[in-house]
C-alpha cells in the first residue's frame, strides 16, 4: 500500500508535541500516552482564514471544558496554548487555507492501566497544523442514516469533545460501505443527532432548523448559524426532529470546522427538495464566509 497524501505540501510539516516542534516523521507521543491506551484526550478543530484563526477563544473555551469535566490535572493556560498554534503556523509558513488539529491528552502513564492517578507526567498538548481546504464538495454531499445510536448523556456526554472516537467510526464506516460522504446519526429515542462528523440544519417551509445539542455536540460553526439566522430574518428553531421530516426537508446543509456549510442532496435515496444547494442554505454560506473574512484571531507574524 502506498500512502498518498491529499496535499503534498503537509509532507514534510513541522508539528508542535509535547512541548517541542519536530517534523512530521517524528511527530509521535508515547505508548504509554493516555490517547493511544484508551482515547483519553480532548480536542478541537479550528481553521485558519488570512492570517486569522476563527473562533480560536470559543474554541479554547470548550477545550478547557472538556479537560475539566474529564479531570485533567495540570492543563497548560490559555497563553501556552496559543503560543503553540502561533509557533506551529510559523514554522509551516501558514496564513490561510489551514485546518488545526488541537488536542490534548492527559499524557504519559507510568505503567499501562485505566486509572488516572498513573498519568504523573502532565497533559501533552499537540498542535497539528494541514494545509487543508473545506473537506466537502460544494456540489453537496449525499447522507445515510446509520444503524448506530449517537452517546446519549446517560453514558457519556456530548458536550465533553474528548478523543474517543469508536461511536462516530462505526457510522462513517457504514457511510462507505453504502458509497455515501457520511452518516446521520439518531438518537436512542430515534430522534436526529448529528452526522459521525458533523452537526445538521433543516429548512422546512422558510424556518431553519437544528435538533437540540443533547445527544450531538454543540459546534462552533453550529453557534454561527444559530446567530447568523435571526440576523437574516430567517426563522430559528431548535428542537427534536424526526427522520421524517428530515425526508421532507426543502433545504439541508451539515456544519462544522472541517467542511464549513454543506449541503446535502440525498439521505437513504431521498432527494432533499431539488436536489441541489437551496437559496437559503446559499444565503447562509455567504453570511458565513462574510464572517470568516473579517473575524478572527490575527496570527502576529
Amino acid at each position: 500500500m502506498s500512502p498518498k497524501l491529499p496535499d503534498p505540501r503537509n509532507e514534510n510539516i513541522m508539528v508542535h508535541v509535547g512541548g517541542r516542534l519536530v517534523p512530521r516523521a517524528d511527530a509521535t507521543v508515547s505508548v504509554f500516552d493516555s490517547s493511544v491506551q484508551g482515547g483519553d484526550g480532548v480536542w478541537e478543530g479550528l481553521r485558519v482564514y488570512d492570517g486569522r484563526i476563527f473562533r480560536l477563544d470559543a474554541h479554547l473555551d470548550r477545550m478547557f471544558a472538556s479537560a475539566k469535566a474529564m479531570a485533567f490535572a495540570e492543563v497548560p493556560t490559555r497563553a501556552e496554548i496559543k503560543k503553540a498554534i502561533f509557533e506551529t503556523l510559523e514554522a509551516n509558513g501558514m496564513r490561510d487555507n489551514t485546518h488545526i488539529r488541537l488536542t490534548l491528552t492527559r499524557g504519559m502513564k507510568v505503567t499501562s492501566g485505566m486509572d488516572p492517578r498513573l498519568n504523573q507526567y502532565g497533559p501533552c498538548l499537540i498542535v497539528l497544523a494541514e494545509w487543508k481546504a473545506p473537506v466537502y464538495s460544494s456540489d453537496g454531499i449525499r447522507l445515510i442514516t446509520s444503524a448506530v445510536r449517537r452517546n446519549t448523556p446517560e453514558c457519556i456526554d456530548s458536550k465533553i469533545h474528548h478523543n474517543n472516537l469508536i461511536n462516530n467510526i462505526l457510522a462513517k464506516i457504514e457511510a462507505n460501505a453504502a458509497g455515501a460522504h457520511d452518516a446521520l446519526m439518531l438518537d436512542v429515542d430515534g430522534f436526529v443527532s448529528e452526522t459521525n462528523a458533523t452537526n445538521v440544519f433543516f429548512i422546512r417551509n422558510g424556518e431553519l432548523l437544528t435538533p437540540q445539542a443533547d445527544s450531538c455536540l454543540p459546534g462552533i460553526t453550529r453557534s454561527v448559524v444559530l446567530e447568523l439566522g435571526p440576523r437574516l430574518d430567517i426563522p430559528t428553531i431548535v428542537r427534536r426532529i424526526s427522520l421524517a421530516e428530515v425526508y421532507a426537508a426543502d433545504e439541508m446543509f451539515t456544519t462544522g470546522t472541517m467542511g464549513e456549510l454543506a449541503p446535502v442532496f440525498e439521505i437513504d435515496g431521498r432527494t432533499i427538495g431539488d436536489g441541489k444547494k437551496g437559496p437559503l442554505t446559499g444565503k447562509l454560506q455567504e453570511a458565513y464566509a462574510e464572517r470568516t473574512a473579517r473575524e478572527g484571531e490575527p496570527l502576529p507574524f
